[in-house]
């Protein structure tokens, strides 16, 4: 996922790394266990004690999610207020969090250095039976680091983590992370799943750190961060009410075939706040009140969806050298490997690794060609059930796309119909009578012959134009299988 610009003055092309489809219209079916409806997954952030403090060797206090409107660091120096806004997180907010949700599976992200300043708190939280998944080394920002030095942070997460736990992490949440956070943690550990995405209501994997990597996306919107920043929750109702809708509609879309995850995002020194917690206590009412919730760990989540739904060995289109790509979709648009040499050079990325994705790229091309190409891609279609179809010359795809049609089982009256009908619309138009055969049948194709065969030139053009579209696009479904 570390993506380097290509030169296209080199005979290279640049690639967009971003996925915008994801699992598009149609997501599959997790099959959460029991047949829930719907997965409710709570974080409980723990950084107090390794947020900014120079006290852990950093050059200013912490600035971010407290109840200081408009903190900024303090270069060179402690800040008292903030750091005991920290401290009730630690001493009160995670006990009161505790009682609330000692009896459900939870995840906590750690951050390691919080962690070894927290042995009651770790204690309680393994009593429990909390996942305990690592938020890294300590809560700061990434973004500037260096490749190495994030390497190193997430290297000595592990360990210290290890250390303080007695087992590594199974799942990693940078949060404040960089453009190389995932693929650095999937180098370096053996993790389940890693957390830093917002990009979906359902795990999935990804290509990092040379490897598959599953994705158990987290949330901010449902998330107590939101009391900490002005444009945010003020009060428990608002966050009471926002959880409780966000769980009715996923539960809904759940009933309705289609489950979802719900994440919930909570730290000790926000939702620990009488105030907040008691709407947290409202919330957890109304989710236990529905039958068909399973509440779990994330990392439970991530073993069930590794088992389901494992990661496939596909070929991405964008990720192929350009002689494979015209070889795999040079015969999408009839004889015309052009459209798909011309199609490489456009800025392919994730999202156009699926026939729809594909299917924009040649179509693009084909669309801004000139007349006189789009006129060579009409002559190169064969006639329906002509000349080609009886000796056997079409291309396969022709050859079975007319099959499909009935029109390789024509009577004599209706091939020497079908025949003159090509003879004359060519003889109007200038190029063959074009359809998708697999849209249709031998009458509804009959029909369509006689009823386009008197359109203007024109006219005919574009629609020739758009059914030489069509038939791509149902090559590219079946292609990909669907």
């Amino acid at each position: 996922m570390i993506y380097a610009g290509k030169n296209k003055e080199e005979g290279q092309v640049t690639r967009y790394p971003r996925d915008m489809t994801g699992y598009g219209a149609q997501p599959p079916e997790p099959k959460w266990p029991g047949g829930a409806k719907i997965a409710v997954q709570i974080v409980l952030n723990y950084e107090e004690g390794g947020e900014n403090n120079i006290l852990h060797g950093d050059a200013a206090s912490e600035a971010f999610l407290s109840e200081i409107t408009g903190a900024a660091p303090w270069p060179g120096q402690r800040h008292w207020n903030m750091e005991t806004i920290y401290e009730y997180g630690s001493r009160a907010g995670f006990w009161r969090v505790h009682r609330l949700l000692k009896d459900l599976p939870i995840t906590v992200y750690g951050v390691a250095t919080a962690l070894a300043r927290a042995p009651q708190q770790l204690m309680a939280m393994k009593a429990a039976g909390w996942e305990i998944a690592s938020h890294g080394l300590k809560w700061i920002e990434h973004k500037d680091m260096s490749v190495e030095e994030e390497r190193a942070q997430i290297r000595e997460a592990i360990r210290l983590h290890t250390e303080v736990v007695g087992a590594p992490p199974r799942g990693w949440y940078t949060g404040r992370c960089s453009m190389n956070t995932i693929d650095l943690a999937a180098e370096e550990g053996a993790f389940a799943y890693i957390a830093d995405s917002y990009a979906d209501d359902l795990p999935y994997w990804t290509r990092a750190g040379g490897k598959d990597q599953l994705i158990v996306p987290y949330t901010m919107d449902c998330n107590d961060m939101r009391f900490a920043i002005q444009a945010g929750f003020t009060n428990g109702d608002q966050f009471e009410s926002y959880l409780k809708d966000s769980f009715d509609m996923l539960y809904a879309e759940g009933q309705a075939g289609a489950p979802k995850m719900l994440s919930i995002g909570l730290h000790c020194r926000l939702i620990g706040r009488p105030g907040r917690a008691m709407a947290l206590k409202r919330v957890l009412d109304h989710m236990a009140a529905h039958e068909g919730v399973w509440f779990a760990t994330r990392e439970q989540i991530a073993d069930h969806w590794a088992a389901t739904h494992p990661p496939t060995t596909t070929a991405r289109p964008s990720e192929m050298e350009k002689a494979e790509f015209v070889a795999e979709y040079g015969g999408i648009f009839e004889h015309s490997p052009w459209i798909a040499e011309a199609a490489f050079d456009l800025e392919l990325g994730p999202t156009h690794d699926c026939a729809s994705g594909v299917h924009l790229a040649l179509a693009r091309v084909f669309r801004s060609a000139s007349e006189e190409q789009r006129l060579g891609v009409l002559t190169a279609h064969p006639d329906l059930a002509g000349k080609l179809a009886a000796a056997g010359r079409l291309t396969a795809e022709s050859t079975s796309e007319q099959a499909g049609a009935g029109l390789d089982m024509l009577t004599d009256d209706e091939r020497a119909t079908f025949q003159k009908l090509n003879a004359d619309y060519v003889a109007r138009h200038g190029f063959p009578f074009i359809i998708a055969v697999k849209d249709n049948s031998k009458a509804t194709i009959l029909d369509a012959f006689q009823r386009r065969i008197g359109n203007d030139r024109d006219t005919e053009f574009a629609e020739a134009c758009r059914q030489v579209e069509r038939i791509a696009e149902l090559r590219l479904i079946e292609k990909f299988g669907g």
